[in-house]
């Protein structure tokens, strides 16, 4: 696959507003292509399965299926696609149970603006990102 292909990215949120948000912010940058968006976790699943994106950012308080459990059952269905989740809930069991779970990246909602792009450039450069929970 050539470097000049975009990369294919999956938003599953189902704050629409938020959602928007994290769309918009992302298309702006070059070589990024939003390819589905989900707005449940059923949802999220099926659309992984179906698109193959190379990124999927996941929210943790998906309706129908938590996004905990999609990014487990997202392990084994497509294991190529890198999750990043973005979530209000700032705990590290939290965080420590998405890493655990495979995710590259944990990026709270309320720091998202800020974090989100740096998030992914961290992630598809092939390392870990983590929004940093306490406020310093």
């Amino acid at each position: 696959m050539s470097h000049a292909a975009p990369v294919r990215v999956l938003v599953a949120e189902d704050f629409v507003p938020y959602r928007r948000f994290t769309c918009s912010t992302l298309a702006r940058v070059c070589g990024l292509q939003i390819v589905g968006e989900a707005s449940d976790g059923l949802e999220a699943l099926q659309m992984a399965v179906e698109l193959r994106p190379d990124l999927i950012l996941l929210d943790i308080g998906l309706p129908s299926l938590n996004g905990i459990e999609v990014a487990r059952q997202m392990r084994s269905l497509v294991p190529e696609s890198k999750i990043i989740f973005l979530t209000q809930e700032s705990s590290a069991e939290m965080v420590q149970e998405a890493l655990n779970l495979g995710a590259r990246g944990y990026v709270i909602k309320i720091t998202g603006a800020s974090e989100l792009l740096t998030a992914v450039e961290t992630v598809l450069s092939g390392k870990t990102f983590v929004s940093s929970t306490e406020p310093n």
